[in-house]
């Protein structure tokens, strides 16, 4: 009984295949949706290939070579083993909302809500995603600071706005290495980027890549702007707990009018060294939260509930740690600090010269000193590009380049520099000593 319809269907099958090779049939409309339009690059999914296929010393992507600390593996391990391993709270699982709330309510000196005004996303990554998504409508202006953490930009984008970039400018410096610090934002200049179609500025506070700690008294320049131009504030805080030497991480919600409009964004991976756990959160007004709730509930609508559990615990422990010398956070930032010195001693010890961050996991160096015959660019890559490139390929060791934090208008100004991560083991520490003390001989001009 089937073998006449398997006879038809076999034979219009071929009918419908010689119809379409004769005719080259194509579809009426393109398949992708205009908004990504332009947005297909990433230089970490470029990098990362190029790293995989070379032996290297891995200073590109931001993420330690070492263990999480004990504690908060025992804590994930516990989770697995006892539960709970089932679906949570779409927008946060209790137990971490009410320590972040208590915790950060506790730096704020606000009275946090846990579940109308703390969203945990799957990663700052998402964070950011559901705060551009649920905030930013077609052609409202988005202010971002450059350098900036690269997906700002097309996240924007995605969501119908327009950025508008002001640049971190380097004031020259004599005597002695540039800093992060000297790096600054022109505040007639910022003003003036503020119009009545500006939305929402994006801070990142300590920044990546330079590692700059806003001041105080900058956060308040940009604060009293916000406040005159009714203006969101999306604040990018993962590195909230690296700021070395005196340098202090102010947060710009606790400053007058700010906790209303700011949505502050921090990671669990990158406070606890655990960036494959990808917990992050949003934290701000519950006016403005319901909205990156909307989005979250729409789009991933959950987190992992073990890394969750695992990271509630180890902010209740740092809680009853806090600001003592026995806080994972102090002694992270300690040791932190002692490897970014060891790598800008490297860098100078060969004749380069890094810019000194003030938080956070990297630090910036200038290659225009350094002599490599680079063949010129067939697709317009900047010369930082190929400079990493060439890095990878001939002696093994990767960074990333600065020009990928740089809207394209303004690449070319900022060529040349590229980006070391230093959170990394002693031991690879030495293998990047033993690289450029090796290329020192031929390295500069």
């Amino acid at each position: 009984m089937l073998r006449a319809p398997a006879r038809t269907i076999i034979k219009n099958n071929s009918l419908i295949s010689a119809i379409l090779l004769r005719k080259k049939v194509k579809m009426s409309r393109q398949i992708h949706a205009r908004r990504i339009e332009g947005l297909d690059k990433n230089v970490w999914v470029e990098f990362t290939n190029l790293v995989a296929g070379h032996p290297v010393v891995n200073l590109g992507q931001g993420f330690p070579d070492f263990s999480p600390p004990n504690f908060i593996k025992e804590a994930f391990t516990r989770a697995i083993n006892n539960g709970p391993n089932q679906y949570t709270r779409g927008f946060g699982h209790p137990p971490l909302v009410k320590i972040l709330a208590k915790f950060f309510g506790k730096l704020l000196g606000q009275d946090i809500d846990p579940f109308s005004e703390v969203l945990v996303t799957v990663g700052a990554y998402e964070a950011l995603f559901c705060s551009f998504q649920a905030l930013i409508d077609d052609e409202d202006e988005v202010i971002i600071i450059e350098p900036y953490f690269d997906c700002y930009e097309p996240m924007v984008r995605m969501a119908g706005g327009h950025p508008v970039y002001i640049q971190l400018r380097p004031k020259p410096v004599a005597g002695r290495l540039m800093t992060s610090a000297d790096w600054v934002l022109d505040p007639v200049e910022l003003a003036n980027k503020f119009s009545k179609r500006t939305k929402a500025i994006v801070i990142n506070t300590p920044n990546n890549p330079l590692g700059k700690v806003f001041k105080r008294e900058e956060l308040q320049a940009i604060a009293d702007l916000c406040v005159k131009h009714n203006v969101l504030c999306i604040s990018d805080e993962v590195y909230e707990w690296l700021a070395y030497d005196a340098n202090e991480h102010v947060r710009i919600a606790s400053l007058p009018g700010m906790w209303e409009r700011t949505i502050t964004i921090g990671s669990g991976g990158k406070a606890f060294s655990a960036t494959g756990w990808k917990v992050g959160w949003a934290m701000g007004h519950k006016d403005v939260i319901k909205h990156l709730q909307t989005v979250h509930q729409n789009t991933n609508y959950h987190c992992a509930t073990g890394a969750q559990q695992a990271v509630a615990e180890g902010f209740v422990k740092e809680y009853g740690c806090l600001g003592a010398p026995e806080s994972y956070f102090i002694n992270l930032r300690q040791e932190l600090q002692l490897k970014r010195d060891r790598l800008a001693a490297c860098l100078v010890s060969v004749g380069l010269k890094p810019v000194i961050p003030e938080g956070g996991y990297f630090l910036i160096v200038d290659i225009s000193a350094v002599k490599v015959d680079l063949p010129d660019s067939k697709d317009g890559q900047p010369y930082d590009y190929r400079f990493v490139k060439w890095l990878i390929i001939n002696k093994g060791l990767a960074a990333i380049p600065v020009s990928a934090f740089y809207s394209s208008d303004h690449k070319k100004d900022f060529e040349n520099f590229i980006r070391f991560c230093f959170v990394k083991e002693d031991s690879t520490l030495t293998k990047v000593e033993q690289i450029l003390e090796e290329w020192k001989s031929t390295m500069l001009t």
